[in-house]
């Protein structure tokens, strides 16, 4: 493990974390959106988006070196992809939308306000932590400069 093996395994998990905020934020920004995608001539609402993150050892080398020497940790985090949620879409009774279909019935988009607060305030708390572990690597190796002087 290289001395700033730590740095970028942080680094790997404050941009994926920055990444989720962000999608987070475009949930909450469309969540009365209801012409997002026009499917086979009508239009769809908003549907919710989850990122997707996986440990950054995929390939045959990190296998190797893990093997090869147990002390490996991790390397840290990647998004591999944005997926939709495709939960069912909430109806609401509202007959003076201009969406409404012939019943009076709007289809409004799966995001939950309330899941997607909890899903912030985790964010948010694993980007504060990362940054506390950012912050204490980085005071470490200003220490061990600080012995070489």
């Amino acid at each position: 493990m290289s001395i700033f093996q730590s740095l970028n395994t942080t680094a790997s998990a404050l941009t994926a974390q920055r990444l989720r905020m962000d999608v987070i934020s475009s949930n909450m920004a469309n969540v009365d959106t209801t012409r997002a995608k026009l499917v086979n001539g009508q239009w769809e609402p908003y549907r919710r988006k989850v990122v997707v993150m996986e440990p950054m050892e995929k390939g045959f080398s990190s296998y190797l070196q893990a093997a090869m020497d147990r002390s490996s940790v991790g390397n840290g985090v990647r998004v591999t992809k944005i997926v939709e949620d495709q939960t069912p879409f909430k109806l609401v009774y509202d007959p003076t939308n201009p969406d409404a279909n012939k019943d009076g019935y709007v289809q409004l988009p799966n995001v939950d306000p309330l899941k997607e607060m909890v899903d912030l305030m985790s964010a948010t708390r694993s980007y504060e932590a990362n940054v506390t572990v950012f912050n204490a690597s980085k005071g470490m190796l200003m220490k061990a400069l600080e012995i070489g002087k």
